[in-house]
């Protein structure tokens, strides 16, 4: 008896399977792209704001609000410098006056924010928790809350229309996130870098200095941005406390161009605030790798 062993001739034209592993790649990079665009939609959504501002400032008045395009027809260049010299002073000195207290600012929460964090991450004291506790509970209080008596303190000390009651209260750790950020960085920092600096022979502020200091450069650029970016932009505070024109700032620069019972001067607005957006931009550019490593590692042991 022959046994025919032949293969029949329709399996050698029958599709291979699609591997497992083929298609799991197919699925992930689909899956990329479509993040990926979801991702620019979002970011095209978010950036329209500022490329409609940037649009508006070189646009004559009467286009701004009328003509919707990106484009403008013609480009108003006189904007700019219309702006820059149409308040009573050159639009410099609002720049030199905000950047005095930005400065001030940062030092001040630079220095006393990571004094403060370091004693709540690596001294013991008594009340420590307690004291750390109500440390994060100002995060909650807002800031109507507290404008009536520090106004009414600083009324007092005589600091209305100056520079002092922007400043003074940054020396003195008074904002409590950016010294839960430092105290979460400090504590990934291992505890045996303290040991070898008292052994040593380094004093609390000598490890203060020479060991945390320099391993907390994420964390102390991170609130140097955020601090700079909340301070450029803060208008409230600045408003109650600032009166003289010469003293005035960025913000209320800004409001200056605006007239409730007669014409606001758009166009110089709107070119005045991309001119006010460069040094934030700028400042952001510039630490952006240290804001990102200090987001990232804050909290990991």
């Amino acid at each position: 008896m022959v046994t025919d062993t032949t293969t029949p001739a329709r399996a050698e034209h029958e599709p291979h399977p699609v591997p497992r592993k083929r298609r799991r790649g197919e699925l992930g990079s689909l899956k990329r792209l479509l993040i990926h665009l979801g991702l620019i939609v979002f970011a095209m959504v978010m950036i329209y704001p500022l490329l409609w501002m940037l649009s508006a400032s070189l646009k004559p008045i009467d286009q701004i609000f009328s003509d919707p395009s990106l484009i403008p027809r013609s480009l108003e260049w006189s904007n700019y410098t219309e702006g820059w010299n149409a308040l009573p002073h050159p639009f410099h000195q609002y720049i030199f006056n905000s950047m005095i207290i930005v400065a001030g600012a940062i030092v001040g929460n630079l220095v006393s924010c990571s004094m403060a964090a370091y004693a709540f991450a690596r001294l013991k004291f008594p009340l420590r928790g307690m004291l750390f506790s109500v440390m994060l509970a100002s995060i909650m209080l807002p800031i109507h809350v507290v404008i009536i008596p520090q106004y009414i303190l600083f009324n007092n000390l005589g600091w209305i229309n100056t520079f002092w009651p922007l400043i003074v209260p940054k020396l003195l750790a008074t904002d409590a996130f950016f010294i839960f950020l430092m105290v979460q960085f400090i504590r990934g920092l291992p505890r045996e870098l303290d040991e070898a600096a008292s052994i040593d022979g380094c004093s609390y502020w000598g490890t203060y200095l020479r060991v945390i200091m320099p391993l907390c450069t994420p964390a102390l650029a991170t609130t140097a941005i955020f601090t700079f970016i909340w301070t450029w932009n803060d208008f409230y505070s600045q408003l109650i406390y600032i009166r003289d024109i010469d003293l005035q700032t960025v913000p209320l620069a800004l409001r200056l161009f605006l007239d409730a019972q007669g014409q606001s001067n758009w166009g110089a607005m709107f070119a005045m605030s991309i001119v006010a957006l460069g040094p934030i931009f700028g400042f952001f550019l510039a630490g952006q790798r240290y804001l990102v490593r200090g987001i990232a590692t804050t909290g990991i042991k």
